[in-house]
Formats: structure tokens, C-alpha cells, sequence
């Protein structure tokens, strides 16, 4: 017999130790309830804060935490429903029981959903049911912190992955600028001009990291061309030129097997589609060609003729206006190229400040 009491005793103390590690706050403006709900709940092992002002209670949830609220639905000068409204402001998480002296004045069970009040009870002489609930309540505290918790820990495994996968296409990216001395400083051209573009046509910030990636990987798929071709001073054969056409295409391929870059295999992929419908890959027209790929283009192209290559110098800007105000509606989507004219006639010291930045 005694055995069987320690061990009771034992289970009791060491379910009071866990259950301390929950804070519970009472709002009722009712000072005995409050008071009995404290030597209660304290009995039980848990943490207990009590208000009886209503206001007093929502500046507290604000300012410290609380696992679980038990809440009095009439009270003065606010209501538990109007509370609850206030809270859910700052505080999604809170798990809220509402208490009721009367059950037909209970909110509606809609107001219940909306606030996202989690049980109702009744109040009582009794407090059994209200434990059950209260029981009920933390274990679903409890998973909430563990599902945090494993999230947490998954969300730091994933950014450890991107950042290997980042460096690694970085590798690769600055191994094609060693066999292709035209690449160098391109890549990171083409990002910025596109950043510049997309801001102009007022584009949001997730677009606007899309095209700052998306530049910097742009040529990626050069890693497959061979050098005798990436490094060759006269003009390219045929066959030649259909290898260089081959780079958006692998590229896309190497990109593919991280899914942190599925967002910009699009540009990398499509960046030499023209508006027409006559440029490679895949030989995408107008619309179909996707929007960030033809802002890229555009960047990619300018990039081209501004650069100084073994064959040709960097032509004059006013060629290269030229060039764009000509190749509208062929090879540039019309609305994009008259935003980067633009940016070229009316603020050009951004673009001197990005050609300064990467010579």
C-alpha cells in the first residue's frame, strides 16, 4: 500500500513540475473567482497570473508571455468577446477559454470562430470540467511548441542547404568567368541593369530578388561550352555558335536539381528568346516568353554592347539607344525596352555607377 502512494505521490510531483513550465492568466471582475481559479490552479502546479481590470489584462498579454488565457465573457468595462478582438491585434497564439456565468448569453458560435477563442465553459462550483480544459488546452500548447520548435530547426537545416547550394553555383559561376574573360563582370552587370529595369516598372520585391539572382546565373550553363569556343578570337563557325546556343538550356539543367533556384531557372532558360519568336531556346514569342526572361534580355543584350569585345570595341551610347529604340517589338518586348530607354535618357548615372562598379 505504501509502495503504491509514493509511487502516486511521485507521478503527482512530477506532473506539477511540467505543468509550471505553462503560465496561465484569469480575467474576471470578479475578485473571488479570480482568487478561487488561483489556489486551484496553483494546486495543480501551474503558473498563475490573475487581472480583474480587463484593459490592465490586455496591456499584460502585450508585455509578457502567457500560455493559456481563462477569460470572462461579461465584463466591465469590456467584454471577453471585445478583449479577444484586441488581443488577436498582436497575438495569434494565445489559446483562450472563455467563461460564461450564463449560458444563453454566451457569444454566438460565428464570434467564436472569427476571434479564434479555442473552448467556452461554463462556470461552476465545480472547476472539473473547466481542468479538462484547461488540460485539453496545454497538451495543444504543448504541440504548438514542438511544431515551432521542429520548424525552427528545419528552417535553419534548409538555409544551411541554400547556402550550399548558393556557394556552389557561385563556383560554378566564377569558373565560367575564368574561361570566358567577356563573362567577367557581365554577370554581375546583367543583375543590376535588371534590378534597375524591374524597378522602374514598379515591380515587387520578390520579382525584384528573382531578377538579382536570376542575372547572376544567367550564363551559367557556359560551364558546358568548351573553351576553344568561349575563348576564340575570329568568328564562329556554325556549329560553334550552336554549342553557345546550347548554355541557357544547360544552365536550366544544373540549376534544377536545387529547388531554391526553380524561381529563376525562367530566366536563365529564356534569356535569349526574342520578342518575335526567332530566338533560342526554345523559340518563345511576345507573351509567352516569361516577363522577368525578356526584362533579363534586354539587360543582357545592353550589357553586350557596352562591354568591349576582342573583335569590336564597346560601342557609343548612342548606337546603343539606337539599337533598342530599332529592335522594339523584334527583339525586346516594346513596353520594357521604352522603360530601360528611359532609365538611359533620363537617369543614366545609375548605369555609369553599375559600369564603375564591375569593370
Amino acid at each position: 500500500m505504501r509502495i503504491g502512494n509514493i509511487a502516486n505521490e511521485n507521478n503527482s510531483t512530477n506532473i506539477q513540475n511540467k505543468n509550471s513550465s505553462y503560465k496561465i492568466l484569469t480575467v474576471d471582475d470578479e475578485i473571488g473567482i479570480v482568487d478561487s481559479l488561483s489556489i486551484f490552479l496553483k494546486r495543480s502546479g501551474y503558473s498563475f497570473a490573475g487581472e480583474t481590470d480587463p484593459v490592465k489584462a490586455i496591456d499584460r498579454i502585450k508585455n509578457e508571455h502567457f500560455d493559456l488565457l481563462l477569460l470572462d465573457f461579461l465584463m466591465t468595462p469590456l467584454h471577453g468577446d471585445q478583449v479577444v478582438e484586441e488581443i488577436r491585434k498582436f497575438n495569434k497564439d494565445l489559446y483562450i477559454i472563455l467563461l460564461t456565468g450564463h449560458k444563453d448569453l454566451a457569444p454566438p458560435l460565428e464570434t467564436i470562430r472569427r476571434l479564434d477563442i479555442q473552448s467556452y465553459c461554463e462556470k461552476s462550483d465545480k472547476f472539473d470540467q473547466l481542468l479538462l480544459l484547461i488540460e485539453s488546452g496545454i497538451k495543444s500548447v504543448e504541440q504548438m511548441r514542438e511544431i515551432k520548435k521542429i520548424n525552427a530547426e528545419l528552417a535553419e537545416t534548409y538555409e544551411k542547404l541554400e547556402k550550399s547550394y548558393m556557394e556552389s553555383i557561385e563556383t560554378v559561376r566564377y569558373t565560367v568567368e575564368a574561361k570566358d574573360l567577356y563573362t567577367r563582370g557581365h554577370s554581375d552587370r546583367v543583375s543590376e541593369y535588371s534590378v534597375l529595369i524591374g524597378k522602374k516598372l514598379g515591380l515587387n520585391d520578390e520579382d525584384i530578388r528573382r531578377l538579382k539572382i536570376g542575372g547572376l546565373f544567367h550564363d551559367v550553363g557556359k560551364i558546358g561550352v568548351p573553351d576553344s569556343i568561349l575563348q576564340k578570337n575570329a568568328k564562329l563557325t556554325d556549329d560553334e555558335y550552336s554549342q553557345i546556343k546550347n548554355h541557357p538550356t544547360i544552365g536550366a539543367h544544373i540549376l534544377s536539381t536545387a529547388s531554391i533556384f526553380q524561381d529563376i531557372i525562367p530566366i536563365v532558360k529564356h534569356h535569349h528568346e526574342r520578342y518575335d519568336g526567332n530566338g533560342y531556346p526554345s523559340r518563345l514569342k511576345g507573351e509567352e516568353i516569361p516577363y522577368l526572361s525578356r526584362i533579363a534580355a534586354i539587360a543582357d543584350s545592353f550589357d553586350a554592347m557596352t562591354s568591349r569585345r576582342v573583335y569590336r570595341d564597346s560601342l557609343p551610347m548612342d548606337i546603343v539607344i539606337s539599337e533598342i529604340e530599332k529592335n522594339k517589338g523584334t527583339q525586346f518586348d516594346p513596353q520594357i525596352a521604352d522603360a530601360f530607354l528611359d532609365i538611359l535618357k533620363n537617369d543614366y548615372s545609375s548605369i555609369e555607377e553599375i559600369m564603375r562598379k564591375y569593370k
